[in-house]
């Protein structure tokens, strides 16, 4: 979003730029879009029901003059406030926070050896029982409801409204599962690993002499209190230099392309209700397979919990060992990390499943992540970052430090220098 606005700035656009959708805020908006673009007003609107006032707002002679003004001040205000809160955060040097690392006792840990090396494709699930792994309180977020399933059926002001939801998308399940609307697909792979500070270094088989890719984490820089460690994914990885044989996981999921032509369908029949619907339950169907799929790594595909014996309905609360941590979520703010994965897991030949040009999965009900086992990892969020840890994550990954700020922008604990290169 940064970058668009610094494109309409530099192709000299003047229009308003609205900004919103669920991973937006007034305060990003304010702090990092709006500087970007001069030329025009950035606005970020709430939701979907607010864009007409907001444009009737701007379209208006009348009105528009005022409008812009009362933004721009209260961007002003948002931004100083922001700034202010920074300030009084203190973040440690990269080296610090790296000398504040995660403490494993890797000499009390024996890795276990997955079952396979390579990848392995997974078809043909059985979509009664991946409806089991369904967590419904995002399916309520979808539809910009606010609340935890089961309690949101019952909430005082939504639930009237939520319960009739959760009846259409029931009825719309059944079709879905007798009829087979979708046809989740899934390939994994494992692969010998170490960590080498803070990168996880992935081997071409278990001499460990061969290089076969390496996965670039990031540092939490924050200052923490009670003895807290800085954070990065590689803390959880044993060490090449430990002794200790570790190996790390990773996936990619999809219910299937099926989904985009019975969503086309419905909207060719004017049913934008239904098209929306069986988009939301094809998101749900791709987060339900790789929590079975991640059930089935850690009981038999890895079988480093062969007895674990948890109900589906609860492990949306992640009571298991190990995690599964995504490119482009906290743990892993950089989503140009999802290319080293999918070339590893080779997914678009096996399942179909591509990257755009802004690492955005397609078909878009897919997931994709690593797995890591050791049983004291845990989420977390990167945070943010200040300028050395981005120059030497820049370095590591030879990528230049205008494209690492680019794709970390939000993130970013400074406003980056503007770099002109020549055209000529």
């Amino acid at each position: 979003m940064v970058h668009v606005a610094s494109e309409m700035e530099r192709e000299g656009f003047e229009i308003p730029l609205l900004i919103g959708g669920a991973t937006t805020s007034r305060v990003h908006t304010a702090v990092k879009i709006d500087p970007r673009y001069n030329a025009g007003q950035t606005i970020y609107v709430t939701d979907a029901s607010r864009a007409v006032g907001v444009v009737s707002s701007l379209l208006s002679p009348e009105t528009r003059a005022g409008y812009v003004e009362t933004v721009q001040a209260e961007y002003k205000k948002v931004a100083a406030a922001h700034a202010k809160n920074e300030l009084e955060k203190q973040r440690l040097p990269l080296a610090k926070a790296r000398a504040n690392a995660q403490k494993v006792d890797w000499q009390a840990y024996q890795p276990k050896a997955p079952s396979f090396l390579g990848t392995r494709v997974f078809q043909g699930w059985d979509l009664e029982e991946l409806a089991r792994y369904i967590d419904w309180t995002p399916f309520f977020q979808t539809w910009e409801m606010k609340g935890v399933y089961p309690k949101i059926l019952d909430d005082e002001r939504q639930g009237e409204a939520a319960r009739a939801l959760f009846a259409d998308a029931q009825a719309m399940l059944v079709k879905v599962t007798t009829e087979k609307w979708f046809a989740p697909k899934a390939v994994v792979g494992f692969w010998p690993a170490g960590a080498v500070g803070d990168d996880i270094h992935l081997f071409a088989d278990e001499t460990r002499t061969d290089d076969l890719a390496t996965f670039f984490t990031l540092r939490q820089q924050m200052s923490k209190r009670d003895g807290r460690p800085n954070v990065a994914l590689s803390d959880f990885v044993a060490p090449v230099d430990s002794g200790r044989q570790d190996y790390i996981g990773g996936f990619v999921v999809t219910a299937g392309i099926e989904e985009v032509a019975i969503a086309e369908r419905f909207e060719r029949a004017n049913d934008d209700y239904s098209s929306i619907m069986v988009k939301a339950l094809a998101d749900r169907f791709a987060e339900a397979f790789a929590e079975r799929m991640h059930e089935y790594v850690r009981k038999e595909l890895w079988g480093y919990a062969p007895d674990e014996d948890f109900a589906p309905d609860t492990l949306a609360s992640e009571p298991y060992a190990g995690i599964r941590p995504a490119p482009g979520y906290p743990a892993q703010p950089d989503h140009t990390e999802k290319a080293t994965l999918f070339r590893l897991l080779d997914a678009e030949k096996e399942i179909g499943v591509t990257l755009t040009e802004s690492y955005a999965m397609w078909p878009g009900s897919s997931v994709s992540g690593l797995y890591i086992g050791h049983p004291e990892a845990y989420y977390f969020g990167v945070a943010k970052v200040e300028r050395d840890q981005v120059e030497d994550y820049a370095a590591r990954k030879a990528m230049p430090i205008s494209e690492v700020e680019r794709w970390l922008g939000p993130i970013l604990n400074y406003v980056p220098v503007a770099r002109v290169e020549a055209a000529e």
